[in-house]
């Protein structure tokens, strides 16, 4: 495993994140595809094994079971001092009145309870999930600079938004002196390239670190188009991404790996892996087989001529992934 600084910190990480989002209890949450503990204990000991120390989730996934498999893992089979963990707050825990968003009331709340179901008393990277419309940036930032102050975070970072968004939050933390955020953890894939017009650029300008989510568009950079799997068929938010003229680029993708020899899964991640603003990519597993693919992706290198071919499908999308 290949080793980076996070960003504008001094904190080391992986290369490979282990995106969380696919451990949880089944019946815990709205995710039916999600890994029982046993399941998902495996695959986090595969990573830990490989080298890799950077583990993402958040409160939401499966009704915070994500956070408690997590965690329970995390305790039983690595050194706290060496694991990078991250968590993320935004979505709704509960109906009814301040279930969720990004108040002072709701972070407050929340990170006490991510606390507890991760079983430590701090996590590395407490990000917002989202943008919140509906609460004032300043009261957000205010309650996240108290997060770190108070030793429940190490540092922030945000997720989805634009571009002139992150650069107004990155403002009012420093005209306030708040802890800032040092990473963005945003959509970017083949499929949607996207962030390469403002976001990526911006980051690179200020050295934040960038984490990308579904850097194999959910699955569908790792097999042809039409092949359906239990998550496809019930990812609803999944179903939104993406489109029908996608195809030419998951063709291309499986083009290009067989000339390599490679699997498809691999090429799709050194070529995120290879764009230089680029940190650690987040990839969700369900198999020992994608850990290992993500794994091996590291060491892949892609020629320019290797890129050029991925790249040369893709046409403008619609802004996806920002709610």
């Amino acid at each position: 495993m290949k080793y980076t600084k996070f960003g504008p910190t001094g904190m080391d990480v992986s290369v490979i994140c282990l995106g969380c989002m696919s451990f949880g209890e089944p019946d815990a949450g709205k995710q039916k595809w999600s890994l029982p503990e046993a399941e998902s204990r495996e695959l986090i000991k595969q990573a830990l094994d490989a080298g890799v120390n950077f583990f993402d989730t958040a409160n939401v996934y499966s009704a915070g079971s994500s956070e408690e498999i997590t965690g329970r893992a995390l305790a039983d089979m690595a050194n706290r001092d060496e694991i990078v963990l991250a968590t993320k707050v935004h979505g709704r825990m509960h109906e009814g009145p301040n279930g969720g968003g990004l108040s002072r009331k709701a972070i407050l709340s929340e990170i006490d309870k991510s606390l507890k179901r991760l079983g430590t008393d701090y996590v590395d990277l407490y990000q917002i999930h989202r943008w919140d419309y509906e609460t004032p940036i300043e009261e957000t930032l205010e309650a996240l600079n108290d997060v770190v102050r108070a030793g429940k975070a190490r540092y922030i970072g945000a997720s989805s938004m634009f571009a002139w968004q992150f650069a107004t939050a990155l403002a009012t933390s420093e005209r306030h002196g708040w802890a800032s955020f040092v990473s963005m953890q945003d959509h970017y894939n083949l499929l949607y390239r996207e962030e390469e017009r403002e976001m990526l650029p911006f980051c690179s300008s200020r050295d934040i670190g960038v984490i990308p989510w579904s850097p194999l568009a959910r699955g569908r950079l790792t097999r042809p188009w039409d092949a359906a799997t239990a998550r496809t068929e019930t990812d609803e938010f999944g179903a939104t991404l993406y489109r029908d003229e996608d195809e030419q680029i998951v063709a291309r993708t499986l083009e290009v790996a067989e000339r390599l020899g490679a699997p498809p899964a691999q090429v799709a991640l050194a070529w995120v892996l290879a764009n230089p603003a680029v940190t650690a990519p987040i990839v969700g597993v369900t198999k020992s087989q994608h850990l290992s693919d993500a794994i091996a992706a590291v060491d892949l290198e892609l020629s320019d001529e290797d890129i050029a071919a991925l790249e040369e499908p893709y046409q403008p999308h619609p802004i996806a992934g920002h709610v």
